[in-house]
C-alpha cells in the first residue's frame, strides 16, 4: 500500500510534457487553478497594465531562492508558492500571455513558461535555461515576446566579461557535471561578444517618464562577471512615480517598493543602472 501511494505521489510531482519533464506539487497545480480565477477579467487594452494587475495578485508570496535547482536533471519547475525575482517575472509574463491568447489550461501555461524560460523556447538540459538576464531579455526579444527599449530611453552600450557562473562553479550544483559546465562556458563566451545597453543610475529619474507600467526592469551591477542582480516590473503608483513590483530579498516577499525606482536603486549596493524591456501587446 505504501509503495502504491508513493508511486501516485511521484506521478503528481513529475511527468513528461512534450518529451520534457515537469516538476510540480499538487499544491502548485491547485495554485495554478486558483490563479486563473484570480486573474480572470484583468486583461486590458494596455498590456502593461495587465502585467501589473497580474503581478499584484502575487503580493505577499514569499521570496524563495533557487526554486529551480531541483533534482538531478533540469526540469520545468512550477512553483507558485515561492518565487525569486526571475521566476516572479516569468510567471507574470506567462499568465499575461495566457490571458492575451484566451488560453487557460495547465498545458498552455507550462508551454508558455517553457517558451519564456529557455533558449529559443526549448528545454534541452540545464544549459538551455536563460541564466543571465541580459540573455533572457535578448532571447525573449528574438521570440517576439518583448522589446529591449533601454537604448530608446537614454541607455548606453557597455561591454563586460560575463563569467560569474563558471568562476563560481561551486555555487551551482548542476555545474558539477562537466558537460553542463562546458555548455555554460560556451554561453558566457557568446555573451562576451555581445554588448548590452544600460540606462545609468544617475539618468533614471530624468528618463522615468519614458518607462511605462508593465515594463520589465533588470538591475545592472558592477559585480565582476555578472550582468544583472535583480529584476521586477515597473508600476506607476499614485504618487505618479515609477516604483518596482518585485520579489524582494529585503521583505522576503512580493511587494511594491515604498520608494520610487530611482531612489530605491541608490540604496542597492553596486547597482550601475537598469535594463528595460517592454512586453509586446
Amino acid at each position: 500500500m505504501f509503495k502504491k501511494n508513493l508511486f501516485i505521489l511521484i506521478a503528481f510531482f513529475s511527468w513528461p510534457i512534450a518529451a520534457q519533464q515537469i516538476t510540480c506539487s499538487p499544491a502548485d497545480k491547485q495554485a495554478f487553478e486558483n490563479k486563473t480565477i484570480a486573474i480572470d477579467g484583468l486583461l486590458e487594452n494596455d498590456f502593461g497594465k495587465t502585467m501589473v494587475a497580474i503581478g499584484k495578485t502575487f503580493m505577499g508570496t514569499p521570496y524563495v531562492a533557487k526554486t529551480l535547482e531541483v533534482g538531478d536533471i533540469e526540469t520545468l519547475v512550477i512553483n507558485l508558492h515561492g518565487l525569486d525575482c526571475t521566476t516572479f517575472v516569468e510567471n507574470v509574463l506567462a499568465f499575461g500571455k495566457l490571458l492575451k491568447e484566451g488560453q487557460g489550461d495547465f498545458d498552455d501555461f507550462t508551454q508558455a513558461l517553457e517558451t519564456i524560460r529557455y533558449k529559443d523556447g526549448k528545454l534541452e538540459g540545464y544549459a538551455s535555461r536563460l541564466h543571465y538576464f541580459s540573455e533572457w531579455i535578448a532571447n525573449n526579444e528574438k521570440k517576439g515576446l518583448l522589446k529591449d527599449i533601454t537604448s530608446e530611453i537614454g541607455g548606453m552600450e557597455i561591454t563586460k566579461d560575463i563569467n560569474f557562473m563558471s568562476t563560481h562553479r561551486d555555487l551551482y550544483p548542476f555545474l558539477k557535471d562537466d558537460a553542463n559546465f562546458k555548455k555554460i562556458q560556451a554561453s558566457e563566451n557568446y555573451l562576451n561578444d555581445q554588448s548590452i545597453c544600460v540606462l545609468p543610475q544617475d539618468k533614471i529619474e530624468s528618463n522615468e517618464h519614458l518607462i511605462q507600467s508593465g515594463d520589465i526592469i533588470a538591475l545592472a551591477t558592477s559585480i565582476n562577471g555578472l550582468d544583472v542582480t535583480h529584476t521586477g516590473i515597473a508600476t506607476r503608483e499614485k504618487d505618479g512615480r515609477i516604483h518596482l513590483l518585485h520579489a524582494s530579498t529585503g521583505s522576503m516577499e512580493v511587494e511594491v517598493t515604498e520608494l520610487p525606482l530611482s531612489d530605491y536603486l541608490k540604496k542597492v549596493k553596486k547597482n550601475t543602472g537598469i535594463m528595460v524591456a517592454r512586453p509586446n501587446p
